[in-house]
Formats: structure tokens, C-alpha cells, sequence
């Protein structure tokens, strides 16, 4: 069994209070369960206007499998998402 957690920080860059900032990043998560099949959280900077750090997490029996699926994450969210900036991902295989 192999289990994965992609963390990310991303910036929301014209985001002008906690509610725009959670009208913007809620289909973001929502988006990111169904097209991965991972489970998706705000875990940090929930108190901050114009950033958020997020986990993606996957299980799966193959580690091989995990990490080829978080790693195309980062990528997926600055291609499809432009008014979101990844600034920093840590991956991390258990």
C-alpha cells in the first residue's frame, strides 16, 4: 500500500477578501477530487486573502502509480487554472 500527499502553496493574485478567495479556490478543489480522484483539503493560510496552501492526498497499491499522479498536479492547476499561481510543492511518498 502506498500512500501520497502533495502539498501545495498557491497564490490567488486580485483575491480582496476571505470570500472571494473561497469562491475561487472551493471549484478548484472540488475540480482536482474528480479529475485526479484524490482527496483534497485547505490545510493552511486559511486567514489570508491571497494564498492557500492545499494536500492532495492519494492511496493506491502501486507507489509508482501515486507519485505519476500527484507530480502531474502542479501542472494541471497552472494550465487550467490561470488565475491561480502554484509558488511552492512538496511531495511526499509514505
Amino acid at each position: 500500500m502506498s500512500l501520497g500527499v502533495l502539498t501545495l502553496h498557491i497564490h490567488i493574485p486580485g483575491s480582496a477578501s476571505l470570500k472571494d478567495k473561497r469562491r475561487r479556490l472551493k471549484p478548484l478543489l472540488t475540480r482536482l477530487g474528480r479529475e485526479f480522484n484524490i482527496s483534497v483539503a485547505e490545510i493552511d493560510h486559511n486567514d489570508v486573502w491571497g494564498s492557500a496552501t492545499i494536500a492532495c492526498a492519494l492511496i493506491s497499491n502501486d507507489s509508482s502509480h501515486t507519485q505519476r499522479s500527484l507530480q502531474k498536479i502542479p501542472r494541471w492547476v497552472e494550465k487550467n487554472w490561470p488565475d491561480v499561481m502554484v509558488v511552492d510543492e512538496q511531495l511526499e511518498i509514505l
